[in-house]
C-alpha cells in the first residue's frame, strides 16, 4: 500500500516486531510485494530503538517477545505522546477470546492469530490503516476469502459475485473494516444507519439476519458472529 502527497510517491513504512525470523521474513516479503517498506525488530528494545529513528504507518507486534512481551510494548507506546497513535496488529499463536479480549484492552488496534495467510494479513494491514489515516487508496478488503471493493460496491466470496443489498453491504463493509471488535445494537445503529436516523435497535437483528443469510451459500455466515450480552462482531475465527 502506498500514497502520494503532491505528487510524491510515499511507501508506507510497516515495522515488524518479531523474534523468529523465518516469520519476520515471510512477512516482510508480502509486505514488500504490497508496495510497503519493511522494517525489522528482534525485541522491544530493538523496536524502540527504530521507532526513535523514524515514526513507522503501522507496527506488526508478536505477542511472546524476549525480555518485554508485545502486550507490554503496547501498553508502553499507548502512554507515550509519540507513539500512542500508531497503529499496532498483533501476532500471536494465542487464539483464545480472552487473549484477544487483553490485545485490545492495551490498545491495539487488530489481532492476527498465527498461522495466518500473507493476503489476509495484508488487506488486515490496509483495512487498520485506512481507519488510522481515513484512507481509502485502493477499497478493497479482504479477510479469509470474502472480498469487498468499495470503488466497484461488490462483494465476492472466492472467485464468486455476492448479491446483497444496500443495508446489508454497508452492514459488512463496517464490519470488515473492524473485524474482532464487539458492537453494540446501538452502535452499529449509530455507525451504519447513523446518528441522526431514528431506527429501532431490533431493526438490527432483522439486517444481520439478512446478511448472514446472503453469505451462507458460500459457507461464511459464521463470520457474523453473537456474542451474548454485548453485541455483534466479524470474526473469521470460530
Amino acid at each position: 500500500m502506498a500514497g502520494s502527497v503532491c505528487g510524491v510517491f510515499v511507501q508506507k513504512r510497516v515495522l515488524i516486531v518479531e523474534d523468529e525470523p523465518s516469520i519476520r521474513d515471510m512477512v516482510a516479503f508480502a509486505l514488500r510485494k504490497a508496495g510497503m517498506e519493511a522494517i525489522h525488530a528482534a525485541d522491544a528494545r530493538s523496536a524502540q530503538s527504530s521507532i526513535g529513528d523514524q515514526i513507522p504507518d503501522l507496527i506488526l507486534l508478536d505477542w511472546m517477545l524476549p525480555g518485554m512481551t508485545g502486550i507490554e510494548l503496547a501498553r508502553r507506546l499507548r502512554r507515550e505522546d509519540l507513539t500512542r497513535d500508531i497503529p499496532i496488529i498483533m501476532l500471536t499463536a494465542r487464539g483464545e477470546e480472552t487473549d484477544r479480549v487483553n490485545g485490545l484492552d492495551a490498545g491495539v488496534d487488530d489481532y492476527v492469530v498465527k498461522p495466518f495467510s500473507a493476503r489476509e494479513l495484508v488487506a488486515r494491514i490496509r483495512a487498520v490503516m485506512r481507519r488510522a489515516h481515513g484512507e481509502d487508496t485502493e477499497g478493497v478488503i479482504e479477510i479469509a476469502g470474502l472480498r469487498i471493493d468499495s470503488a466497484a460496491h461488490r462483494v465476492h466470496a472466492g472467485d464468486q459475485v455476492v448479491p446483497i443489498g444496500p443495508t446489508e453491504y454497508r452492514l459488512l463493509h463496517f464490519f470488515m473494516t473492524h473485524p474482532e471488535r464487539v458492537y453494540s445494537r446501538s452502535q452499529l445503529l449509530d455507525h451504519v444507519w447513523g446518528g441522526g436516523v431514528y431506527v429501532e435497535e431490533r431493526t438490527v437483528d432483522v439486517h444481520i439476519r439478512r446478511l448472514r443469510m446472503t453469505l451462507a451459500p458460500h459457507g461464511m455466515d459464521g463470520y457474523v458472529q453473537t456474542v451474548r450480552g454485548a453485541g455483534y462482531r466479524f470474526s473469521s475465527n470460530a
